[in-house]
């Protein structure tokens, strides 16, 4: 078992929206509690310089008023045919990884299939799947939307398990 509590601060990195999630695992838990879960929407109209700083006055806020020892961030997944994508992508997973290093957080990374089959079982559940799971799981009375913050929620909650799991091997 744990031998304190946690705070896991989980992010879905995006360039226009940023989902977030955040849990508790009291000591002694092997189950955390939803605390808090929102999106950063970035103003698309502007440039990517703009919306870079945008995410990380947003993000920086937030670390500061939830005071999360860790911070997971989704990792980021290439593939050829989408290479831009990817490229621009890290450019927003930079951004996380800087606020969070900047306010002295732990950082962690996984992968998507990860945490999807942490959360539903299934390493390639679709977004749909990934909400109802979280609804469910954080016995949330609505379908939590957008999604990216559903899976924001799931990589906090994957994070947190694995904690658990590590503690009592």
């Amino acid at each position: 078992m744990m031998n304190h509590s946690m705070r896991i601060l989980g992010i879905d990195p995006g360039l226009q929206i940023t989902g977030y999630g955040c849990v508790d695992l009291a000591e002694g838990e092997t189950e955390p509690t939803l605390v808090e879960a929102g999106v950063f929407r970035l103003n698309v109209k502007r440039n990517m310089a703009f919306r870079l700083a945008q995410l990380h006055e947003d993000l920086s806020t937030v670390l500061e008023e939830l005071k999360p020892q860790r911070m997971v961030v989704e990792q980021l997944y290439s593939h050829y045919r989408h290479a831009r994508t990817s490229i621009l992508m890290g450019h927003a997973r930079g951004v996380v990884l800087l606020a969070g290093q900047m306010q002295q957080v732990e950082i962690a990374e996984l992968a998507s299939t990860e945490v999807k089959k942490a959360v539903t079982g299934h390493g390639h559940a679709t977004k749909r799947q990934m909400q109802l799971a979280v609804m469910s799981q954080c016995n949330l009375t609505e379908l939590p939307t957008p999604p990216d913050v559903a899976d924001a929620i799931a990589i906090a909650l994957c994070a947190a398990r694995r904690l658990t799991t590590e503690a009592i091997a």
